[in-house]
């Protein structure tokens, strides 16, 4: 299908009040680091299949927002 064809008339416009929400980029910034992991760990992570460093992100991201969300029901 080309972008011509289309139909975006369902979809209301968006106003100013949109993007004063939106206030953060996605996804946010990689940063360069070198990271010491355990053999195995990094065996495991790499046997899963390429992308291994995306999956250290996720993991740690995971981790990171449970933190967020139990300080939240404090």
């Amino acid at each position: 299908m080309s972008d011509a064809a289309i139909d975006y008339s369902d979809i209301p416009p968006l106003d100013r009040s949109f993007y004063t929400k939106a206030i953060e980029p996605w996804p946010p910034a990689k940063q360069q680091l070198t990271i010491r992991l355990d053999a195995d760990v990094l065996n495991w992570l790499k046997g899963q299949g390429k992308g291994y460093q995306t999956r250290i992100n996720r993991i740690l991201r995971a981790a990171m927002e449970s933190q967020r969300a139990s300080r939240r029901r404090r």
